[in-house]
């Protein structure tokens, strides 16, 4: 019953400060004691960690107990939790995970840009952009603060794991907000290259409702439902060292999830490498020499801490160059 009450998440979506700080890359997390009974401090975080689908096995009832022997399950107020303590409902604990060994992704994050405030990096496909579901450590977050010992470092948005390409983090918390709004404002311009087939496409504009469900890994288009995902195709170019497959530059203006993806399927152009569209593949025979060939190419915006314009680009699979202008 617990694993359908229980709310637990990441605590590095909080401003304030961490009632225990990020460790080795990886925030602590916060757990809200259900409706129900009151339920003994120990109790209830064994259930968090014995239910959890991806543990690591060294993660036993031992080692809940020196996490409370060490004082590493704490209230908000960062106050060392007592595990013989009765925890009324609602009743938010924090304490760290210990995560399951992962495969790691053969691939390197290589920096475009950096100054004192940002970071600008090229994602690798297959890289999670921060912790999530089995992708604990082998994400772009935990990476690079494991690699620069900062752990401040924020993405400023997100990109699909399978995506590569432009992912801006921000170095420090007191700009990850004005960042983060940026981009939830879409007050940034963005470009994409996607390979597929090449199928006489023209430029045109794409508009559909897109929804995903939690729990399903394939998104949806619902017909003669109100358009929630606009993309402009600007460009389609055969690549002349591959016949019958053309690189598509993609301009998105809104951010539904896989809506690249989507579109491209929908228009008979899957993108190449696509394990979910159109046809799912399983998780099991994920090919790390076969990537899924979308690329964030371009992001441009107006600062907002000194107000200037900035543009940064990356190459894509194609290695062609980007048209000017870049977007519409």
């Amino acid at each position: 019953m617990w694993n359908k009450l229980v709310h637990v998440k990441d605590i590095r979506k909080q401003n304030t400060h961490p009632p225990l700080p990020p460790r080795n890359g990886l925030g602590a997390t916060r757990a809200r004691v259900p409706d129900g009974e009151p339920i003994k401090a120990w109790d209830f975080v064994w259930h968090l960690i014995s239910t959890q689908r991806h543990r690591h096995p060294d993660d036993n009832e031992d080692a809940v107990t020196e996490r409370f022997k060490e004082a590493e399950v704490v209230y908000a107020d960062s106050t060392p939790v007592d595990p013989d303590q009765k925890l009324e409902p609602g009743t938010d604990i924090y304490f760290y995970r210990r995560p399951a060994p992962e495969t790691r992704v053969p691939y390197s994050i290589r920096t475009v840009y950096e100054d004192s405030g940002i970071l600008v990096v090229h994602k690798p496909p297959f890289l999670a952009t921060m912790p999530r579901a089995s992708h604990i450590t082998e994400n772009v977050t935990v990476r690079l603060r494991r690699a620069t010992g900062n752990e401040e470092l924020t993405p400023a948005h997100r990109l699909d794991r399978m995506t590569a390409g432009l992912l801006l983090l921000t170095k420090r918390a007191s700009l990850r907000g004005a960042y983060q709004e940026l981009f939830a404002r879409r007050e940034v311009d963005k470009l994409y290259e996607a390979i597929a087939d090449d199928k006489g496409l023209t430029p045109t504009t794409w508009e559909h409702h897109i929804e995903k469900h939690e729990g399903e890994l394939a998104a949806h288009i619902i017909p003669d439902a109100e358009s929630n995902a606009l993309t402009y195709l600007n460009a389609v170019e055969p690549l002349p060292d591959s016949p019958g497959s053309a690189r598509y530059l993609l301009q998105p203006v809104t951010g539904r999830t896989h809506q690249l993806r989507v579109q491209m399927n929908i228009a008979g152009v899957p993108i190449h490498g696509d394990g979910v569209y159109p046809e799912l593949l399983p998780a099991a025979g994920e090919d790390f020499g076969k990537p899924m060939m979308l690329t964030a190419v371009a992001l441009a915006f107006r600062d907002p801490v000194s107000k200037l314009p900035r543009c940064f680009t990356t190459s894509g699979y194609s290695h062609l160059p980007l048209p000017e202008p870049l977007f519409r």
